[in-house]
């Protein structure tokens, strides 16, 4: 039996399963949420961030099932109970895009088993999920519609912030002190994880978001054994990436894109997403002011008012 990470409440109507994302059987599963309408050819895939969870989508998800979307909420492969290979090398940006990928091709093989076609693909991220979700729409691993990015640049307004902004370069300290050994891992890990719980509640800008069975679905996943040397060699591959900017063309991402962004985020500063249209040019950008970097937990009545608006105009238009 598998031990979850997190068990959505009854009222959300949700389902939990470990999902073959791989190309053998058992080779890579993610835990996954899974709700809304199983004969609907509507897909939302939902990615957290660091240190997050699937828990970070509890809001969103009712959302978007309410709206006929089958919704599937991941924990990437190193978080929760989700398969967590061992090295540096497997936390590259490419085994992340391909998850993804396995994911989507699953959610499309269920709905043409339930005998509605997959007719349209929606992809929500935050933080790290953004970055997966950029490069999956940058390198167009598989098709997709629509994009919701949650406070995550693109990649290359990001990189040329980390080159031009000192105030970036500051807040980006902690990228730097990940690539360190072990000490990441045991400051994090201290007491049970309770470290992770401190991220939330001592940057959230509504802190009364994250109560105490929340941050302790976060801090029991962190605290499994080797799950915050996974969550951390996020860092540690990208750093061992920094070729990939010259790998993956123009950059361009033709994908409808709602971006949303809270500007009391302490870990990316505004300049991130300057010239994003240069990059991105169908996106429509919305900022909730003084909302930290957690915004659609922080701030999740306005992040789902502004949600439900696009996806209505998308519809309408």
């Amino acid at each position: 039996m598998t031990d979850w990470s997190w068990t959505p409440p009854p009222e959300l109507n949700a389902e939990q399963r470990m999902i073959d994302v791989g190309e053998a059987p058992g080779e890579t599963q993610l835990e996954t949420v899974i709700a809304g309408p199983k004969d609907s050819g509507r897909i939302a895939v939902c990615l957290h961030g660091f240190p997050e969870l699937n828990i970070s989508w509890r809001h969103q998800i009712p959302l978007l099932a309410g709206k006929g979307y089958r919704v599937y909420a991941p924990n990437l492969r190193g978080y929760g109970a989700s398969s967590r290979p061992k090295g540096i090398g497997n936390y590259h940006i490419d085994k992340l895009t391909a998850d993804v990928g396995g994911l989507m091709d699953a959610a499309r093989a269920e709905a043409e088993a339930a005998g509605t076609p997959a007719t349209e693909m929606l992809l929500m991220a935050h933080d790290w999920g953004g970055a997966v979700a950029w490069d999956f729409a940058i390198n167009r691993v598989r098709p997709i519609d629509r994009l919701v990015m949650c406070n995550m640049p693109h990649p290359a307004t990001f990189v040329r912030a980390l080159r031009t902004s000192r105030a970036q370069k500051k807040k980006s300290w902690y990228i730097l002190f990940f690539q360190i050994p072990k000490l990441p891992e045991w400051l994090l890990g201290r007491n049970g994880a309770d470290p992770i719980r401190r991220v939330f509640r001592d940057t959230a800008t509504n802190p009364d978001q994250f109560p105490p069975e929340v941050l302790d679905v976060y801090a029991n996943a962190a605290a499994r054994p080797g799950a915050l040397t996974a969550m951390i060699n996020y860092y540690r591959a990208a750093a061992r990436s920094r070729g990939r900017m010259a790998e993956v063309g123009d950059m361009q991402v033709d994908t409808r894109t709602l971006l949303i962004w809270g500007t009391g985020d302490t870990a990316l500063g505004m300049e991130t997403v300057d010239g994003i249209e240069d990059y991105v040019p169908n996106i429509r950008k919305e900022f909730l002011p003084g909302i930290s970097h957690w915004v659609q937990q922080d701030a999740p009545a306005e992040v789902n008012a502004l949600i439900a608006d696009w996806l209505a105009a998308q519809d309408a238009a």
